[in-house]
């Protein structure tokens, strides 16, 4: 799996002071009823894989369950497909509408989201003042980045046509400087990447996948000229702490600063703003620390009853259950149905990764085992922790029907290939041999 970034280190010199809860203490679950099994199950509902998002729009998927992490890969079309069934075509004809769009948001980094999100979403975006510094250290001041970027909309604007770099380089000449060696060692090998981040991240031009697709990344840019948002930073901010409390459920403080990138002070002034509750868990005294949670999912979660039956979900390893709080060893289990016991090697072994090395095969939020496709082959090649059951082995059959049918293939990032997962695909196939071996004696 492509590597994602590391938990943020806090900017804050100081510890704050603790968040004062704004809900009754009778209304919070005691602590011991919230386990790691209700937990998960919780998770999932809110992430609308236990079936509630079924028949959805792309954008009430991206409303209820969060934006989808985009790198090239296919977690959109995942995302989409397995909470409301939604196709391949119908996504790229919303991309096409600009129903939804991939913009870079929290942290710098690119999503997949609903329209009503585009403007505010677009302010939490990498702050284009770190880049300006960085090519201030090579010589480039800021008149001419300026001057650059009023050249590239003209140039979108006599084109009539999205442009890609190259070509866009090709059409500016001399108006984009080369930055050599040392520009290389800054990430910054010309001054034209800087002119079009910041252009894209007022709204005034956008990224256009070259074939309509979003699992690929080939782009070209157009203008765009969004309106801006009228909401302030610190409303902003105070947005976004919102959605994602809402989207996850309830995070920890730490997972809630992974995700946003904001300091303590930022983090801790927009969970007051938004009412936000602190609920100890069963995992708390164990040093998980409490979720913080909105007001009116702290009423929900006490009453909330978990599954009976099995609900099972192929994901993408950077699908919004697991990457939005980063916590996939939260989600493993060291039981599978019936209180069949899994290999704890496994587990462990899993559980001190930060990021999955494959995606994963869940039931209710707990993940049962992990996947690749095999394009070569047309199939899934999963690793199950414990036997296969009806449901599964039918989940399984449908994805890969649908990535066959709708994608040809299944890419984790925009590098990822079949060559490059061959040893990951071959490493799952003996892990599953292995096991049916062991069950076989």
């Amino acid at each position: 799996m492509i590597p994602l970034p590391e938990l943020l280190v806090d900017n804050d010199p100081m510890t704050p002071e603790p968040l004062t809860a704004q809900t009754p203490t009778a209304n919070i679950p005691p602590a011991r009823t919230l386990t790691p099994d209700r937990l998960r199950a919780w998770a999932w509902h809110k992430q609308g894989l236990d079936g509630s998002l079924a028949g959805s729009t792309a954008e009430e998927v991206f409303a209820r369950a969060g934006w989808a992490r985009s790198v090239g890969g296919a977690n959109p079309y995942l995302t989409l497909f397995a909470r409301a069934g939604i196709r391949r075509d119908q996504v790229d004809a919303d991309v096409l509408a600009r129903r939804i769009l991939e913009l870079p948001a929290a942290r710098g980094c690119t999503y997949v989201l609903g329209r009503e999100d585009f403007a505010w979403a677009l302010k939490l975006g990498k702050d284009a003042a770190e880049a300006i510094r960085v090519l201030g250290r090579l010589g480039v001041d800021r008149g001419e980045i300026t001057l650059l970027e009023e050249q590239v909309l003209h140039t979108l604007t006599e084109a009539g046509v999205p442009l890609d770099p190259r070509q866009l380089k090709d059409e500016l000449g001399d108006s984009v400087r080369n930055l050599g060696e040392e520009g290389k060692k800054k990430g910054a090998t010309t001054t034209l990447p800087t002119a079009l981040g910041i252009l894209q991240s007022q709204g005034r031009i956008r990224r256009v996948p070259t074939n309509g697709r979003l699992d690929q990344q080939r782009y070209g840019y157009e203008l765009w000229n969004l309106p801006a948002s009228p909401l302030a930073d610190d409303e902003v901010r105070v947005e976004l702490i919102r959605r994602y409390l809402g989207w996850t459920g309830g995070a920890t403080l730490k997972q809630s600063q992974w995700f946003t990138a904001f300091t303590v002070a930022q983090s801790k002034a927009a969970l007051a703003a938004v009412g936000a509750v602190e609920v100890p868990t069963a995992l708390t005294d164990a040093g998980g620390g409490g979720l913080w949670m909105l007001p009116d999912d702290v009423g929900r979660l006490a009453v909330f009853e978990e599954p009976a039956e099995e609900q099972i979900q192929l994901l993408a390893g950077t699908d919004s259950l697991v990457l939005l709080r980063r916590n996939a060893a939260e989600l493993l289990a060291e039981e599978g149905p019936e209180g069949e016991k899994i290999d704890r090697q496994v587990v462990a072994s899993l559980a001190l990764q930060a990021d999955l090395p494959d995606h994963p095969i869940l039931d209710r939020g707990r993940i049962i085992g992990l996947w690749q496709y095999e394009p070569g082959e047309e199939r899934i090649v999963p690793w199950l922790f414990h036997g296969p059951t009806p449901a599964v082995i039918r989940r399984i059959a449908e994805v890969e029907a649908w990535i066959r049918e709708d994608l040809g293939d299944f890419r984790a990032f925009s590098l990822d290939s079949p060559a490059s997962r061959q040893k990951r695909i071959d490493a799952l196939a003996e892990s599953a041999a292995a096991r049916s071996a062991a069950v076989g004696k």
